[in-house]
């Protein structure tokens, strides 16, 4: 049969009996069209959880005579239809120990030696020993020499992708194979406009894993090129996008619009894993999305079981962390609780401190599981796991101690002892924007005339700094920063540069709203200077004037 005819009819069968039927009928094939159908036959026997019907494929009469023909007469066989064989004999789980499958590999090998391979040859046969051997495999980095002689220039997108995989296993520390990756890098940027989801999805992994930093150029055009994949990625791929996304740090607001309209589509369906990278994604790079978010809560509240502790956190904490209260909010923190209840002892004492603390961020108070945090045996936990009990460590408990003491009167539990306590909250993204900040006190000096009555940076007994600081007497007046009688209010400006919100948002960061909470039930009158409204104020008398306004709204001509 001439072999067009056979692969358009091979194609258009559906079961394996079709295919052995079909091939009952002929006479005499082709390797390559033998090998074409163990190809066909794994396409369609094959899913997600392996081989559909093991006896019906592995016992068939027709499968084990071709089976004994590939292994008998291996030396006869085309490139093509050795490596074909290879492949489909690995999809359809055949005996990796078998003499069948050592017979094929150490022909594929011995024609490896003699430099008798193609490009394409190269690149299926590096898939094969990826699949079997995994990265272990000493035989790729000989498929890796090969591929150095190469003009990358006429590879295909697919066998760029595979000698990327390759590259990731083979690459050891040092420059070993730069020249090639940045050859590659250089030839795959010509092409990103033509890679299918999975293709990109590949690339960026393995740029993530060969540290290709450099290649700002290539990372660049793969994720703008990957926001139309968006809906048709997979899961795993998603994931792997999102890593180099982090990994980069590259942000392109059209992707995440991309995923604010794919998220709520189909978060029902989505993996958990998948759901909680989206999460992360979010998180570390501020943005605050309100359709993934609320999406990601109805998610939870529909299926939290298959959600494991760490997923459980991953799309958690970022409500917290943006200071996000959903609107199925009463319902997601029910539900977050009754997870709690039965699972509290499957969490990581880390996590499950993450966790419990971006909660109060947000006002929801987890007073049932404060005593077993508070707990010495919960603490020593603590200790013993890294990263211990370091800084943000401390602060963080500190921080729940705080909370119910200041929030949750009704709490009666254990507090937390004296010496698991910080003398100062650690902050990371909070820190303060200092270019904002003198200008405020520049603004300040010219409003208040003398440099003695305020002061920047002041620590307090209740763990907080307070950017600025201002002390008024009975009547109202303004005493010098320094004096510590006859103090009748105290006014805490809290200068909130762009780091302190989520990214182009006016919405505070969590850790800053819970910090200026505190401070007004401690007895501080906070005034927020945001950014945002002092970006326009061209000079100092202009800022002067706000400031007056914001600190003094009921009192008229002071200094200005």
């Amino acid at each position: 049969m001439d072999e067009q005819l056979f692969f358009k009819k091979l194609n258009s069968l559906c079961t394996s009996k079709e295919i052995f039927d079909f091939l009952s009928s002929l006479e005499v094939m082709s390797d390559t069209m033998a090998s074409g159908a163990l190809q066909r036959i794994s396409e369609v026997e094959v899913d997600d959880n392996g081989l559909k019907n093991p006896e019906g494929v592995l016992e068939n009469e027709v499968f084990r005579a071709l089976c004994f023909q590939f292994e008998f007469e291996s030396s006869k066989l085309s490139n093509t239809g050795l490596l074909n064989a290879l492949q489909a004999l690995i999809k359809l789980r055949v005996d990796p120990q078998s003499t069948l499958m050592a017979s094929l590999l150490s022909e594929a090998e011995e024609r490896l030696g003699k430099g008798q391979l193609t490009v394409k040859n190269l690149c299926a046969l590096g898939e094969s020993l990826l699949e079997l051997e995994g990265p272990s495999c000493v035989t790729l980095e000989q498929i890796v020499n090969h591929m150095q002689e190469k003009d990358i220039e006429k590879w295909s997108p697919r066998e760029m992708v595979m000698v990327y995989k390759m590259l990731q296993v083979t690459v050891r520390e040092g420059e070993q194979y730069q020249d090639l990756v940045n050859r590659l890098n250089s030839a795959t940027l010509n092409i990103v406009s033509q890679l299918s989801p999975r293709f990109t999805s590949v690339i960026l992994n393995s740029l993530v894993v060969l540290h290709q930093t450099q290649a700002v150029p290539l990372v660049t055009a793969l994720c703008r090129h990957s926001v139309k994949h968006v809906p048709y990625f997979t899961g795993d791929e998603l994931v792997n996008v999102l890593e180099a996304f982090l990994y980069f740090g590259h942000r392109e607001e059209i992707f995440t619009e991309a995923l604010e309209t794919h998220v709520p589509k189909s978060i029902f369906s989505m993996h958990p894993q998948t759901v909680s990278k989206v999460m992360q994604y979010c998180c570390q790079k501020m943005i605050l999305s309100k359709p993934i978010f609320d999406a990601v809560a109805e998610g939870f509240i529909s299926d939290a079981d298959r959600f494991t502790t760490d997923q459980i956190a991953g799309c958690i904490v970022p409500f917290g962390t943006l200071n996000y209260v959903p609107p199925s909010a009463s319902s997601l923190f029910r539900k977050l609780e009754t997870v709690l209840h039965t699972r509290f002892s499957h969490f990581e004492p880390h996590t499950l401190l993450n966790l419990l603390h971006s909660c109060v961020l947000i006002q929801r108070y987890p007073v049932n599981f404060l005593p077993k945090i508070f707990s010495p045996y919960f603490l020593q936990q603590l200790q013993a796991q890294p990263p211990g009990l370091d800084r943000i460590v401390t602060s963080q408990l500190t921080q729940l101690f705080l909370t119910v003491t200041l929030e949750c009167p009704f709490y009666e539990g254990p507090n937390l002892l004296p010496k698991y306590q910080v003398k100062a909250f650690f902050t990371s993204r909070s820190s303060l924007d200092v270019h904002l900040l003198k200008r405020v006190k520049t603004g300040l000096l010219y409003l208040l005339k003398k440099r003695i009555y305020f002061a920047s940076e002041v620590s307090t007994p209740y763990f907080y700094t307070v950017d600025i600081e201002i002390k008024l007497d009975e009547e109202g007046f303004v005493l010098p920063a320094a004096q510590c009688e006859e103090v009748h209010r105290r006014i805490a400006l809290c200068v909130d540069g762009p780091n302190r919100f989520c990214v182009n948002s006016h919405n505070l960061l969590g850790e800053e709203a819970i910090k200026q909470r505190h401070l007004q039930l401690l007895g501080y009158e906070v005034v927020q200077i945001p950014f945002f409204e002092t970006e326009s104020l061209q000079n100092c008398k202009k800022m002067a004037e706000y400031l007056h306004k914001k600190i003094f709204p009921h009192t008229y001509g002071l200094g200005c």
